[in-house]
């Protein structure tokens, strides 16, 4: 075996030299995993992604939210033909909710509709499930374009009940953005 005693030295002088100059992110240690990441799994070998999505309502909140998020405060980013299927249930005891993926335009929809996807809806989309009922779907983001994950109750959607869905042919993974 050959010793290069000198190496970890050098290399260490390295790698803080660059810290001190501001070395791009990538040679740094990586960010703590977010919240966020157990939700969103994405398999780029069989191009799948799976969400895990629970709708909540806060008392101080002005909508249930989604994971935590309302109003497009998140949005999902997924490759144009890969599969998605969600995981999903309300923990919210007061209301029912749903979910329906539907093409974004110039307003909110009053209520849930036909879905832009085959397949892409909680049952009951607009009477909603009842609390702690779950549902689950696969389909395939076969168009590319901007859409909404909404709740299809009368009324919900307008309050903030909504993610964003971008369906993307450039992208190359799935992946989730937070924007406030």
């Amino acid at each position: 075996m050959i010793a290069f005693p000198r190496l970890g030295s050098v290399l260490t002088a390295l790698i803080l030299a660059g810290l001190r100059e501001g070395a791009p992110a990538a040679a740094q240690s990586p960010p703590p995993a977010s919240p966020e990441a157990s939700w969103l799994i994405a398999d780029s070998a069989t191009r799948t992604v799976r969400l895990v999505l629970e709708v909540t309502a806060p008392a101080a909140a002005p909508s249930a939210l989604i994971n935590g998020h309302r109003a497009g405060e998140a949005r999902v980013v997924v490759p144009l033909n890969w599969t998605v299927q969600w995981d999903w249930h309300s923990a919210d005891s007061t209301a029912p909710h749903s979910l329906v993926v539907m093409v974004q335009r110039e307003k909110l929809p009053t209520e849930g509709g036909h879905p832009d996807f085959t397949n892409a809806m909680t049952r009951m989309v607009k009477a909603g499930l009842r609390p702690g009922q779950p549902d689950q779907t696969t389909f395939t983001a076969d168009q590319p374009g901007w859409y909404w994950l909404l709740c299809g109750v009368p009324g919900h959607a307008i309050q903030g009940e909504y993610l964003e869905l971008r369906v993307d042919p450039d992208a190359k993974t799935a992946s989730l953005r937070l924007h406030q």
